[in-house]
């Protein structure tokens, strides 16, 4: 199973030119999965004013569904392994994403490098 961060998953629905070959590929070749909190931080970000959309996020949550892409809800263990987790991220959508991508032994599709520094937790990008 892959996990796409936030910017990863707007980038499969909306503007696939911007992911790497690597990215497209591994979507292509694993089961696909998207946090709950991507869907809540995009929710955030467009009562900003920092992201715009064509879609609400109920059109997406649907979306994701319709093109196999699984929303992984929250749980109190996932919340917990967040502890397990180094400071050096402190953005709290990127570290549950992490911790699930760790529980999930997952990969995440992310061009953050600041993800990246976590030996613990493997990307694709």
């Amino acid at each position: 199973m892959i996990l796409l961060d936030t910017c990863a998953l707007i980038w499969s629905l909306f503007e696939s030119e911007r992911l790497s070959e690597s990215a497209k590929q591994a979507l292509h070749e694993n089961d696909r999965a998207v946090s709950i909190a991507s869907l809540w931080e995009m929710s955030i970000k467009i009562t900003l004013g920092k992201l715009h959309l064509s879609k609400t996020i109920t059109e997406i949550a649907k979306l994701c569904e319709s093109s196999g892409i699984e929303i992984l809800t929250i749980t109190p263990e996932d919340c917990e392994a967040i502890q397990t987790l180094p400071l050096v991220h402190k953005d709290p959508f990127d570290r549950i994403i992490m911790a699930q991508s760790i529980r999930k032994a997952a990969s995440i599709i992310t061009d953050d490098d600041r993800i990246r520094q976590y030996e613990m937790v493997k990307t694709i990008w």
